[in-house]
């Protein structure tokens, strides 16, 4: 089974993405795993990119599409896999379709995870840090039994400045103004699946669940 997953900030992508992998024993292919692993092997590819993101630059499409193209051709990937972080634009899932097609290969499905912004800007303004201990905790999801004190060390507790709303609404827009093109290219294609990211987590993972074994 060949995936793609997507979803905004806080919306529980990582935690799906690991369900999925596990249950439908596939490779997880993430845009910094393979940037990563590309740039330690030493490839061409590899080493043209870490001369991008050594300058702090984005690194081109036809660098990325080719380091993707190199890992969905590794023996691991034949039994399916699941893209996240990639493609982040139109241009390159046309340069993904391309490739998979080359390879005999196609996407069966888009899962992406959809919380409305309200949740979403509480998840992501919500998490509070220990300053002694370094424990996480979450306001509505994970509070401590004193406010704003650590139950573990009885440190006080800050929250972190890109989790201040600020930042948070400007990530949120960033992501869906980049995002809603490369939704509609996949809606048109028919693959394109939204999963309700409002529910208890392993509801989340029933309804994906339901979702892919209608593919079948």
């Amino acid at each position: 089974m060949k995936l793609l997953i997507m979803g905004p900030p806080g919306a529980g992508k990582g935690t799906q993405a690991d369900k999925i992998v596990a249950k439908f024993n596939i490779v997880h292919i993430s845009t910094g795993d393979m940037f990563r692993q590309a740039i330690k092997s030493g490839t061409a590819l590899g080493k043209e990119a870490k001369e991008y993101l050594d300058q702090g630059l984005l690194v081109p499409d036809e660098v990325t599409n080719g380091i993707v193209r190199e890992r969905l051709v590794k023996s691991d990937c034949e039994n399916g896999f699941l893209l996240d972080g990639y493609p982040r634009t139109v241009a390159q899932a046309v340069s993904l379709d391309e490739m998979l097609f080359d390879l005999n290969m196609h996407i069966d499905a888009v899962l992406n995870i959809v919380v409305s912004h309200s949740l979403l800007l509480d998840r992501l303004t919500g998490r509070r840090i220990c300053k002694e201990c370094g424990t996480t905790y979450h306001k509505t999801f994970n509070p401590t039994k004193e406010f704003d004190v650590c139950d573990r060390c009885g440190g006080k507790l800050y929250q972190r400045k890109d989790d201040n709303i600020e930042t948070v609404e400007s990530r949120l827009r960033v992501y869906n103004n980049q995002t809603k093109p490369l939704l509609d290219y996949y809606k048109a294609k028919g693959n394109l699946f939204n999963i309700n990211g409002e529910q208890d987590i392993d509801k989340v993972f029933a309804e994906i669940k339901t979702t892919l074994g209608g593919l079948k």
